[in-house]
């Protein structure tokens, strides 16, 4: 039996894997329970699932009715690393949303644990540090955004010859392009209206910066540093149609393809029965009934958020954490009205032209440049 704790267990991601797991039966056991405040669906679920361990990352226990619960109850980042680390738990599935993901990633890694990862800013911002961690511990780590598991999937137990440019030639990245990739126009977008992504259903900061196309640009760098691939040799594709969740080209220039009907069903349990293969929940593709599969290349003028995200990339050290600390304060901004959408990535070039970058920064050093970075982006909200 699989003991899992799941980091983030009331946001999207974390209700898919309640479900994935509740389909996969009694060989994998919910062990652990985090959420943020949604205390209410938290409640729920330890009433369903009888974890023995939850934890509030907010430091806050108070709204949790602890009556008949059976199970212990922590709180805050300490809480979180307590259980990431917890010599009962085998696998970490971790669904946070914010840089309060990146200690316990690293908790579970100096644990040996199996890393479910789908925290964005754990590899965006920390990438450098968590994956020489990792290369020093027995832990593994296995990505859950569908387009990482895609890369995971088709690059199997290939090996080549040569340098990391070499081995493989290209990591083509398809991207639905969000609600705005065939308008002509991005200007008067409303937060209502960006959050109506055509295809996925996910928590609201992922789906404006799906709108923005950061979030592919945040996908770009995490590519690079899960699978050691140069930024150079990582394209994004518009794929509207998100059957293809991504690509990779080898040396002899043979492309292999992972495909699916839109479903994070399907990665999650990826990740959680890796090695293995099991009957999922995800429906099968019908290629007789006349599949279209369209690609494009992504509008760099008209995105200007990915050519940053590429950008920050080329630069590399704390850029990287200046990009991820930016980009949560204006989606903030913009979701509360105080900025427009076109505003989003004037400030964040605004902030990174004022960042004197660290190139091979330490763990404090990362902390403190993205206090710097949403300090500074206060301020040019505030003018």
């Amino acid at each position: 039996m699989k003991n899992v704790c799941i980091l983030g267990a009331t946001g999207s991601i974390g209700k898919s894997t309640l479900e994935v797991i509740e389909k996969l039966g009694p060989e994998y056991k919910v062990f652990a329970l985090t959420c943020c405040e949604n205390t209410e669906l938290l409640q729920k679920q330890i009433e369903q699932f009888k974890p023995k361990y939850v934890c509030i990352a907010n430091n806050s226990s108070s709204k949790i009715n602890k009556k008949n619960l059976n199970c212990k109850v922590l709180v805050g980042t300490d809480g979180l690393c307590e259980l990431a680390s917890h010599p009962d738990v085998d696998i970490v599935l971790n669904a946070l949303v914010g840089s309060i993901g990146v200690r316990p990633t690293l908790a579970g890694i100096k644990t040996n644990k199996t890393i479910a990862i789908a925290n964005k800013e754990t590899l965006v911002a920390y990438g450098t540090i968590i994956m020489k961690e990792l290369n020093k511990s027995k832990a593994s780590l296995l990505p859950v955004d569908s387009e990482h598991s895609a890369i995971h999937q088709c690059l199997g137990s290939y090996r080549g010859k040569g340098t990391k440019d070499t081995v493989v030639k290209r990591i083509l990245l398809t991207a639905s392009g969000g609600p705005f990739w065939n308008k002509k126009s991005v200007k008067n977008i409303t937060p209502e209206i960006a959050l109506r992504h055509p295809v996925w259903k996910m928590g609201k900061k992922i789906t404006i910066d799906s709108a923005t196309l950061m979030n592919k640009g945040f996908e770009v760098i995490e590519a690079s540093v899960l699978f050691d691939v140069p930024v150079k040799n990582i394209e994004v594709v518009i794929h509207p149609q998100s059957i293809v969740h991504s690509m990779v080209e080898f040396p002899d220039s043979s492309v292999i393809a992972q495909m699916g009907l839109p479903d994070m069903k399907l990665p999650i349990q990826y990740a959680l029965t890796y090695p293995l293969r099991v009957p999922s929940m995800a429906k099968q593709l019908d290629f007789k009934s006349g599949i279209k599969l369209e690609f494009s290349k992504p509008d760099f003028k008209k995105f200007p958020c990915l050519g940053l995200a590429y950008e920050s990339a080329r630069i590399g050290g704390t850029m990287l954490a200046v990009l991820n600390a930016v980009d949560e304060e204006v989606v903030k901004a913009f979701l509360e009205k105080r900025i427009k959408f076109e505003d989003i990535p004037r400030i964040i070039e605004k902030v990174m032209s004022k960042h004197k970058v660290i190139s091979s920064p330490t763990f404090k050093e990362i902390e403190e440049t993205e206090k710097w970075a949403k300090a500074k982006t206060v301020d040019f909200l505030n003018l």
